[in-house]
């Protein structure tokens, strides 16, 4: 037995049950042998049929009850999750191969010369009918000892008949002497086709538990991501705060059930609100958790109200010692006030950021102040950045998985295209804006797949 079977409950399990059906058709084949035995004795009759089917009806009623206490042990085994010891099925092969063996000994036909006897009883099918069952133990080596048992019991009664081998030269190929010993190799040839026939069986229900197997740790994966996914989603604002002043919008889609970016909203006791948005590299799992850390690690700063170039310090600070190499985090905070028309902004490495003048009719791109967190223990940028916003202007703070999501000819959605897109819907609401530029951008992907995680936040001037 392979290692990977011998480790595997389910294999074990797979191998009993098949045991059980093998168990089954010889009950069923035993009752078949009863029956059809006493119908022959009621047409036939005789004293001497009588007799001998009285001898073959007990000796089989005796091997169906061994047969029924094995499955019954069988069952036991199956329900109570544990395996059979070698010795059942050793001790198993050879008490069955003896039940033929008995038959050809004791109820051959008292007409017929003891010689031919062995060849002569039909009991001696059943030893083939038991080694092909012996394939159903899913054990190439059982499947041998069962061919090997059966011709070693099945001379020892030819023997007690009086069959003995022919040493001398010249005996006919076809002469009882040599038919018994050529039918004992064709019971162990028998064998060894079947422990074949056994051992690629055996194949199939390891390939097939082990695909059963790969796929219930895909549904585990599956589920967990789900259950991360809902958990994730869970985070994000499920309200947009009214601040005076300003409409805004925010909306993430992972590229996987799971992702590394996020938007957030804080307001602080004083009215001013604080919007968020950070992109951990990567998507999935691990950047996902790393973001889960950066929205709490972030809300506890800023609700301290420090100054926001103090805040995004603090949390550098906090995230280096939670990076994994090559890992970090792109990170942009605005501040609004309710009825000022200032924003104030600080970007950790996430850029470009768009401004739109609507009086201007123009977009001013604006690059990071400082370096993506993370990455160094020491956060150094240029002092935030102070806009002014006029009616209708717009700040859009968006992720690279808008501008780099490329269709079918590999070419990027891009800046230019999400600018004209804006500029299209500048009259929109925040949220119908965002729902216009993810409209825009699947269009041009022409049904590519998203590769990259989305989440955007419009910030209105009103």
């Amino acid at each position: 037995m392979t290692n990977v079977c011998a480790e595997s409950n389910a294999f074990r399990e797979a191998q009993l049950k098949s045991e059980r059906l093998r168990i089954r058709i010889v009950l069923g084949v035993a009752g078949a042998a009863i029956l059809l035995r006493v119908l022959r004795t009621l047409v036939v009759g005789g004293h001497e049929n009588v007799t001998s089917s009285l001898m073959m009806c007990g000796l089989v009623a005796v091997f169906s009850a061994y047969e029924y206490f094995l499955l019954r042990a069988v069952n036991r085994a199956i329900q109570n999750g544990r395996e059979c010891g070698n010795w059942v099925w050793l001790s198993n092969i050879i008490l069955e191969t003896c039940l033929p063996a008995l038959a050809v000994a004791f109820l051959s036909s008292g007409s017929i010369d003891p010689i031919y006897r062995p060849l002569a009883n039909p009991a001696g099918l059943a030893f083939f009918l038991l080694i092909s069952l012996s394939t159903l133990r899913l054990n190439p080596l059982h499947c041998r000892l069962s061919g090997l048992a059966a011709a070693l019991s099945y001379l020892v009664a030819s023997a007690y008949l009086g069959w003995r081998p022919a040493l001398t030269p010249g005996t006919s190929l076809i002469s009882p002497q040599k038919a018994v010993f050529g039918y004992a190799i064709a019971l162990v040839i028998g064998g060894f086709v079947s422990g074949m026939v056994a051992g690629e069986i055996r194949k199939q229900v390891e390939a097939a538990l082990r695909e059963a197997e790969a796929q219930r740790q895909v549904d585990r994966l599956e589920h967990d991501l789900s259950v991360a996914r809902s958990i994730q989603q869970s985070l994000l604002p499920n309200v947009t705060p009214e601040i005076s002043g300003f409409e805004m919008s925010g909306w993430n889609q992972p590229a996987e059930q799971t992702g590394g970016d996020y938007y957030d909203w804080q307001v602080l006791p004083n009215g001013t609100m604080v919007a968020e948005l950070a992109d951990v590299t990567g998507h999935g799992i691990g950047p996902a958790l790393l973001a889960a850390v950066c929205r709490a690690y972030a809300r506890a700063i800023f609700s301290r109200g420090v100054s926001l170039h103090d805040a995004i310090v603090q949390l550098n600070a906090e995230l280096i010692g939670d990076m994994g190499e090559g890992r970090f985090v792109t990170f942009v905070a605005a501040v609004c006030v309710p009825g000022c028309t200032r924003v104030e902004l600080l970007s950790a490495g996430h850029g470009p950021l768009l401004v739109y003048s609507l009086g201007e009719d123009r977009f001013e791109e604006i690059g990071a102040q400082g370096l993506p967190l993370g990455i160094s223990s020491q956060f150094v940028s240029d002092p935030p950045k102070l806009l002014e916003l006029n009616k209708g202007d717009l700040l859009v703070l968006a992720t690279d998985g808008f501008l780099e999501w490329t269709n079918e000819e590999g070419e990027q959605f891009g800046v230019k295209r999400v600018e004209e897109t804006i500029r299209k819907s500048k009259e929109k609401h925040p949220n119908e804006l965002i729902s216009t530029l993810y409209a825009a951008v699947l269009a041009f992907s022409g049904g590519t797949k998203q590769q990259d995680d989305l989440t955007a936040v419009v910030i209105k001037r009103t």
